[in-house]
């Protein structure tokens, strides 16, 4: 009987640790009627995850562990995560891509993702703050056609300058000074959190305010990020959901993040949906 309840206990607060990332924080009262335990219980299991170290408890409830937040992991570490999501998602983003447009990708792996399926995309121009992006690209225009010739309708690339992140992005004042003289057809933008409290959001400060001066360089702005990023909130938010036109995600979202989606969204794409259907 013991093993049951500690099972049952061990779910209850997996779900109250999700509830709390994907919203930002949640309050006991709305953990008592969402897991149908009563307020004590709810309390122990805040108590619990608290001397975890994953969640930090307020008055009245709790929110994500403020350290989680700024922490940015290392390209190398991000591409092995989620990674057949980011070909899905990379596919489907690269479908919405008009030949002879200007686009922009800023860092992270799902853009690098993307930048490999673009390459198919005739005369494009694409401005890029990501090291590893603009390496795509320029070794594809090396690799040329046959007998080395470049390859008709390759993509000019414009990799702007700047400080590197440990993802591989330039960002800082030369590349907001950069991004700032160009417009876009459109930016297909990865992040490190998206939630409908803070928006989206990014660990580094720096970054988030390169990532403004891209949005505000854009004319259309695409969110390219995996299910796992909802609900997300980094140390910085640099934009808000109503400015951007779609999230491109994978089929990993539930029906209730779906649904939430849905309602906060101007528009939403789940990737790899019509290979199942």
């Amino acid at each position: 009987m013991s093993d049951n309840q500690n099972l049952l206990a061990e779910q209850r607060r997996a779900l109250i640790l999700d509830e709390v990332r994907r919203r930002g924080g949640a309050r006991v009262n709305e953990l008592t009627r969402r897991l149908n335990v009563s307020d004590m219980t709810v309390r122990r299991d805040l108590d619990a995850l608290a001397r975890q170290g994953v969640i930090e408890k307020v008055h009245g409830g709790a929110v994500p562990l403020v350290e989680a937040s700024t922490h940015e992991p290392g390209f190398e570490a991000k591409s092995s995560l989620e990674q057949g999501a980011k070909e899905d998602i990379a596919r489907a983003a690269a479908a919405m891509t008009a030949p002879g447009s200007a686009i922009a990708l800023s860092g992270g792996t799902t853009t690098y993702a993307l930048a490999q399926h673009l390459l198919d995309v005739p005369d494009l121009t694409v401005v890029t703050n990501s090291v590893r992006v603009a390496d795509v690209f320029h070794t594809a225009q090396r690799a040329g056609g046959p007998g080395g010739a470049a390859r008709p309708g390759a993509a000019t690339v414009v990799l702007t300058g700047g400080v590197r992140t440990p993802s591989d992005s330039l960002v800082g004042p030369v590349a907001d000074q950069a991004i700032r003289s160009l417009h876009f057809d459109v930016l297909f933008l990865g992040v490190h959190g998206i939630s409908v409290e803070a928006g989206l959001s990014t660990p580094n400060l720096a970054e988030a305010e390169t990532n403004r001066r891209f949005i505000r360089s854009a004319r259309r702005v695409v969110v390219v990020a995996d299910h796992t990023k909802w609900g997300t909130v980094g140390l910085s938010s640099f934009g808000r959901l109503d400015e951007i036109e779609a999230l491109v995600t994978d089929r990993g979202v539930s029906d209730e993040v779906r649904a939430e989606m849905a309602e906060h969204l101007p528009g939403l794409v789940v990737a790899g949906e019509e290979d199942a259907a």
